[in-house]
């Protein structure tokens, strides 16, 4: 009997964001999973831009993406930096995080993503996925990997759910979010729908005790790095001490057969998840309701729109 190949999943200890070793740091988990990007492959660079609350610690870490950012200009490819946070617009809340200034130096900038067209779901209903994100030849996931209190724990996969465009996000958890894994069978349909996904996750410092948003930060000091960001976030669950039953959308895509998934398809080529001490990571015991009520929705969207006009 054949066995699939293994996935290779670059786990390399980096304990700070100094931007020179960040760099290399980036440039040695891409080489060491194979990955190559082509001259003038357009690429969309998404990282995690939640909100302007706490966001130096519930965004991706600004040198993280401009990291990403500078291999793939040296490599000529060309990079588009974007995501649709849950408040504001994506300038605003990379302004609020640092972003902007230091992707300034590089001669890009942030735009949020849109041209929504309806994605069929596997469950019924569609939702509003940006074109912007489907025309890119290939999507660099650049998340923090933190604590959620819906999810439990999130990383690369989870923020494709920023390629849903605007206040459908917050529709999707007021529609879906009363049907028991409503919300991760929506993330795995975003997930197949877009082009080709390489996962990054930023755990220098991830976010703990809190999430998405409120919390506080924890030294991992980890940087991962896969072509499969399944893989890649089934490592660093497993490294949290986390099973598929606590983090039901690693549950889901086992229920889905998806192969990058399953426990012990990784091939650590660089640091081996025992490198990490995660002894003191904490995650919520109870996790909040994925639905949002009538007024919570509603305060959502006013919240947005103040975000707007500031």
């Amino acid at each position: 009997m054949t066995h699939p190949p293994a996935i290779p999943v670059a786990l390399l200890r980096q304990q700070t964001y100094d931007r020179e070793t960040l760099q290399g740091a980036v440039e040695r988990l891409f080489a060491a999973c194979g990955l190559r990007f082509a001259r003038g492959e357009g690429v969309l660079v998404k990282p995690n831009l939640v909100s302007r609350a706490n966001a130096g610690l519930s965004c991706t870490h600004p040198e993280v993406t401009r990291a990403v950012c500078a291999h793939l200009l040296d490599l000529g490819a060309r990079p588009r930096v974007a995501d649709s946070p849950a408040f504001g617009s994506g300038a605003r809340v990379a302004q609020a995080c640092g972003l902007v200034e230091a992707l300034r130096p590089l001669g890009l900038r942030v735009t949020s993503l849109g041209r929504p067209v309806p994605l069929a779901l596997t469950l019924g209903g569609s939702i509003g996925l940006s074109r912007d994100a489907l025309d890119a030849e290939r999507i660099v996931s650049v998340a923090r990997l933190k604590a959620h209190s819906q999810f439990r724990v999130t990383a690369s996969v989870k923020n494709l759910f920023g390629c849903v465009c605007g206040c459908r996000k917050a529709l999707a958890h007021a529609r879906l979010g009363d049907t028991p894994g409503a919300m991760e069978s929506m993330v795995l349909d975003v997930l197949a729908a877009l082009p080709p996904v390489v996962g990054l996750a930023d755990g220098i410092v991830a976010l703990h005790k809190g999430g998405p948003v409120r919390g506080e930060g924890y030294p991992l000091g980890l940087l991962g790095a896969s072509p499969a960001p399944l893989a890649l976030d089934a490592a660093l669950f497993t490294l949290l001490g986390q099973t598929p039953q606590s983090v039901a959308l690693w549950g889901s895509a086992l229920a889905r057969g998806l192969d990058a998934a399953r426990p012990g398809r990784a091939d650590f080529v660089l640091e081996p998840p025992a490198a990490f001490d995660a002894s003191g990571f904490v995650v919520a015991r109870e996790l909040s309701p994925m639905s949002f009520a009538p007024l919570r929705f509603a305060y959502g969207r006013l919240k947005s729109l103040l975000h707007h006009l500031a």
